[in-house]
């Protein structure tokens, strides 16, 4: 709450000023938001954060949760308040070890008053003791905590922490993470990352998870039940963890089916993006009714829904590409987001190509003649689709044909450069479409901007390119649909929430 006080005369407002220590009138809150025009209450100002440790207990009959996050930042501006991202209950917050002041606004804001004003560049250690039923909150009208019949699951794009500890709550800050869950006896909790210990007392097993690489926040990821885990290590020695409800039914078999060659796919995808980033690997598959899949970082999430008519290696190419261009880059805002699933969809134009099940060119051309010019497909601009475009088919579809066609504007050298250089240049940090248009020119020595508006930015059908090898213009009018057509359009709604 914020209250004016109105001094009357100007000897009263002297005084005032006077009474208010220099170093307290320099101070002020934290912005409630980090700045992203998609999400202005996502994420906040005035600090930055470079670790969170989670010590969780979870009881899956109840779903309630407990919880002690500490979390290591350090302040970027002067702040007399800053702000976490977070809808639990909590009970106490310590800031750098004494007792804060807290309080609740708006959606999902933790507003944390220390008892000191925090100076510019100190170090932060801020202590939030929680407890409440993830699947009970909402915000923005929906949750992001998914129950199941034996837990629970937190994974969403692009918000899902704040169901299970308290964040900066955007990309933009990335940070490490040891991840520390308490379960009953025979109940698997999974995080990302690799699994550093277990041990069991008086009933319960504690599970603990550590990611030591930069990770956002929307790919940290929780999944308490009863599942199968497999292990196993890629051919370049990168340790594999999936894991699978026990009780997936007739999906079973082929989410096992899919899932079991995340090694051989991220092997094979290093081919064109460079070494896998991380220092683990694998996949879940819990028992949820929702339909998506998301790249949480090293272990990404699959529904059983992805599985529902066979094995799908595509949807494992889609979230394994991404462990590259949206895990390892991230968006500098979500306006950014064809970066990640137009590059992630042409992984999979890839993959067709090398299951010989259709070229990325002949996906590319069937892709440009099954939308007629007054398809609404071409009205979402891949480039900036807005908040309520960002999932949209034409994000992956639209976007990845203007991967394609920038590769035959610039050629196959320059473009495969490309291709695996940028996840380099920009490595475990955030970039946006612009940035990648420069790198792309920078790479290639071609002008790309007409290009990028065209492809990505105009809400309009762009002419077929006139030159270029095996270009859109020279392809029939009506192309063959390629095999892998219908496998790859399965997986449409992959981000669909």
């Amino acid at each position: 709450m914020h209250r004016r006080i109105i001094v009357p005369g100007a000897l009263g407002a002297a005084s005032l000023m006077l009474a208010i220590p220099a170093s307290a009138a320099a101070h002020s809150p934290g912005a409630p938001g980090i700045g992203d025009p998609y999400y202005p209450a996502y994420g906040n100002g005035g600090y930055d954060v470079s670790h969170y440790d989670l010590r969780l207990k979870y009881q899956p009959a109840t779903d309630r949760l407990e919880g002690t996050a500490t979390i290591l930042a350090r302040t970027t501006e002067d702040l007399s308040r800053f702000n976490l991202d977070f809808l639990l209950d909590v009970g106490e917050v310590r800031v750098n070890g004494a007792k804060a002041s807290f309080t609740t606004s708006g959606e999902q804001e933790l507003e944390i008053t220390p008892k000191k004003p925090l100076d510019k560049g100190s170090p932060l250690t801020v202590v939030v003791r929680y407890s409440g039923v993830p699947s009970s909150k909402q915000a923005f009208g929906f949750t992001s905590w998914h129950r199941t019949p034996d837990g629970g699951i937190a994974a969403n794009e692009p918000e899902a922490a704040a169901w299970w500890f308290p964040s900066n709550d955007h990309p933009l800050d990335k940070a490490t993470y040891d991840v520390s869950v308490q379960v009953p006896d025979g109940t698997q909790a999974i995080s990302n990352g690799t699994l550093q210990s277990t041990s069991s007392r008086l009933g319960w097993t504690r599970w603990n998870w550590r990611s030591d690489q930069p990770q956002a926040t929307y790919l940290a990821t929780l999944a308490v039940g009863r599942f199968d885990l497999t292990t196993g290590t890629t051919e370049g020695g990168i340790p594999v963890v999936n894991a699978y409800s026990r009780d997936l039914g007739a999906n079973d078999g082929a989410a096992r089916a899919s899932v079991e060659r995340t090694g051989e796919v991220a092997d094979w995808l290093s081919e064109y993006f460079g070494p896998y980033p991380f220092n683990a690997l694998g996949g879940y598959v819990p028992n949820t009714t929702t339909g998506y899949a998301l790249e949480t970082q090293t272990r990404p999430f699959y529904s059983p829904r992805q599985f529902a008519n066979g094995s799908n290696v595509s949807v494992v190419v889609h979230e394994l590409a991404h462990q590259w261009y949206g895990d390892l880059v991230s968006v500098r805002g979500w306006k950014d987001i064809w970066i990640n699933e137009g590059f992630a969809r042409y992984a999979q134009w890839l993959w067709s190509e090398h299951e010989g099940e259709g070229t990325a060119q002949e996906l590319a051309d069937y892709t440009y003649a099954s939308h007629p010019a007054d398809d609404a497909f071409w009205t979402v601009k891949p480039g900036d689709p807005g908040p309520e475009n960002q999932f949209d088919g034409a994000v992956y579809d639209r976007g990845a044909l203007a991967v394609q066609v920038l590769r035959n504007e610039i050629g196959d050298d320059a473009f495969f450069t490309v291709l695996k250089g940028w996840p380099a240049k920009y490595a475990h940090g955030n970039a946006s479409v612009a940035d990648f248009q420069r790198y792309a020119e920078e790479v290639s020595g071609k002008p790309l901007a007409a290009l990028f508006d065209t492809w990505l930015f105009q809400p309009s059908k762009p002419d077929a390119p006139a030159e270029g090898a095996r270009s859109l213009s020279k392809a029939p009018a009506v192309p063959v649909q390629p095999r892998s057509w219908r496998k790859i359009a399965a997986t449409n709604d992959v981000h669909a929430h």
